[in-house]
């Protein structure tokens, strides 16, 4: 480690040379108590920018109690935060050409994540930075790099680092909001709830394309007494709002009156939220996933034959693989590919399901006899699915009224306001029959699969190539796994680490040919718990920006790769 004088005189040595001679500046420096770690140097300054680390040890600073994983975990998202809104607040302007001048850090959306712009350990705490090392075209800029590398980092440092009274309050309030949340969560399996919604939470979202609550004209989550439960958490006392038992839940109601707005909270409620969110008090189960159609996609060695069998010409689905799937396979698929990592609650909109999946009434099974349809439709397993296998299902629904005759609680989303209308609709259905809509058979259970690592190559040219595009697209080697309709990852940084655990999975061997896809994940969420999501990263020292994905997440890239093979893991054969 070098003294950051030393650093200095490099910069300003190197003073109008070169872009290549910012080359001689990696390593470390200390400039009092704060250790300057430049780890990599980008190629010139169009590239990504540089990677920087601020690093102090931890005996300097005064900082929250991080006993737990949770409080951690928290304390990090909290001072990445701070980093980003102290950054903003010197108005750093851009200092040259390309990315000259620019710092940022990987702080966030509205979701409280683990993720890599901050590290606390025992010894340390460490900021990690994006900087755009300044220059007029290709040429150094030492002394407005000097300013921004020896001055203005450290400075970020110290105010980030060494938190007032009112800084520390802020820290011990974001923690105490996330750690509220995991205590809600916690208590649902308890309760045999598969969701909580807080009274007084805030749902509807400013727009269609922000997260950021609607702060205007929004209307306070209030419980219907039915379904009002009281859980206990351990900075706010007994919390009271609405529990979603498990079984089948409907949200029901007119258009434009809150079903899909609640139906979103609750697929998001599988994370924590940032006070003033508004959801802080939404959770759901962690083993919660979205479920929809997604026409096009390919599904490989797929078991379909308890929603689909007995195709015309005899084809079998037992092992049912396309290149092209319709709306109502891709949604089989993503149900059985959900349950078979471990998903036990399927949130479901009619908006993004398949209509010929989700239900066929009573006209369409006279005129079509059942053996002529190859598709059971989703309302005959759906009650089974949770006698059998332990699966809820909450559904919105605003026109399929057959599914009262399945439904356990029906919610009427009126004006954004839940009403508990079970009693009504379970009076309704009985005026017009039983519906009959009973499965055809037991549950058959789900069919493991093993990848098969040959099909799995990130490598283009003989390089690892694996590049995330914002949410919605990993460029994987030569192919381009599409995540758009993944509704469940909220962070373009989880989509940086999705990539990347899919390429440390075949480097260390947990996809060997041998290992079903639950165990594969198994193995990965143990090495990022033990080593932390630093482990992903090709870069030494700076890990990039990263954000942790759920199991769920991480096996939809994987069958959404075009190249994977699979062969399945059957206890018959």
């Amino acid at each position: 480690m070098r003294d950051i004088g030393v650093l200095r005189s490099t910069l300003r040595r190197i003073d109008r040379r070169g872009y290549k001679a910012y080359e001689e500046i990696r390593g470390l420096y200390r400039a009092a108590d704060v250790v300057l770690a430049i780890d990599h140097v980008q190629g010139d300054p169009y590239a990504p920018p540089s990677r920087v680390r601020l690093i102090v040890e931890r005996h300097r600073l005064a900082l929250p109690d991080v006993s737990s994983r949770v409080r951690r975990i928290a304390l990090e998202d909290f001072l990445a935060r701070r980093a980003q809104r102290i950054i903003d607040r010197l108005g750093r302007r851009r200092a040259g050409t390309g990315r000259s001048g620019l710092i940022a850090i990987d702080a966030g959306g509205q979701e409280v994540l683990e993720r890599t712009a901050c590290l606390i350990t025992e010894e340390r705490v460490e900021l990690r930075l994006s900087v755009g090392l300044p220059a007029a075209g290709r040429t150094i800029l030492g002394d407005r790099a000097e300013e921004l590398l020896a001055d203005l980092l450290p400075e970020i440092a110290r105010a980030t680092l060494q938190l007032d009274r009112q800084a520390s309050a802020e820290a011990e309030q974001f923690i105490a909001v996330v750690e509220d949340a995991e205590a809600l969560r916690a208590q649902l399996p308890d309760h045999q709830l598969v969701a909580f919604v807080g009274r007084g939470a805030i749902l509807p979202r400013r727009s269609g394309v922000s997260q950021e609550p609607l702060r205007e004209g929004a209307i306070p989550f209030e419980p219907p007494p039915s379904l009002e439960v009281e859980l206990v958490t351990p900075h706010s006392g007994p919390v009271r709002g609405m529990g979603i038992p498990e079984g089948v839940t409907l949200i029901v109601g007119g258009g434009f009156h809150g079903k899909s707005t609640l139906l979103e909270a609750l697929a998001r409620g599988v994370y924590n939220h940032i006070p003033g969110d508004g959801r802080e008090r939404v959770v759901t189960r962690n083993d919660a996933v979205v479920i929809r159609s997604e026409d096009g996609r390919r599904v490989v060695g797929v078991d379909l034959s308890a929603f689909i069998r007995n195709l015309p010409l005899g084809h079998s689905t037992e092992c049912f693989t396309s290149d092209d799937a319709s709306g109502s396979t891709s949604q089989a698929a993503n149900i059985l590919e959900a349950l078979e990592v471990g998903a036990r609650v399927l949130l479901m909109d009619e908006d993004t399901c398949a209509t010929n999946f989700m239900i066929r009434d009573h006209l369409m099974r006279e005129l079509i006899p059942a053996d002529a349809e190859p598709i059971v439709p989703f309302i005959d397993r759906v009650r089974q699915l949770h006698r059998a296998a332990g699966v809820s299902t909450v559904l919105v629904m605003g026109g399929a009224g057959d599914y009262l005759h399945v439904a356990d609680t029906v919610i009427w989303m009126r004006s954004y306001r839940p009403e508990d209308v079970t009693e009504r609709a379970r009076a309704l259905a009985q005026r017009h029959g039983d519906g009959h809509f009973e499965p055809p058979d037991l549950w058959p259970g789900v069919v493991a699969r093993v990848p098969v690592p040959e099909s799995i190559d990130p490598r283009r040219r003989d390089r690892t190539r694996v590049k995330a595009y914002g949410t919605e697209e990993v460029a994987f080697g030569y192919e381009s796994i599409d995540l758009s309709h993944v509704e469940q990852i909220v962070d373009p940084s989880q989509t940086r680490a999705i990539g990347l655990a899919l390429v440390y999975a075949l480097e260390q061997g947990f996809i060997d040919g041998r290992r079903p896809l639950a165990a594969i994940l198994d193995l990965l969420e143990a090495a990022i718990d033990r080593h932390g999501l630093d482990v992903l990263s090709p870069f030494r020292g700076h890990p990039g920006d990263f954000a942790r994905p759920r199991r769920f997440e991480l096996a939809a890239a994987l069958n959404r790769l075009r190249t994977l093979e699979v062969r399945q893991l059957r206890p018959d054969r």
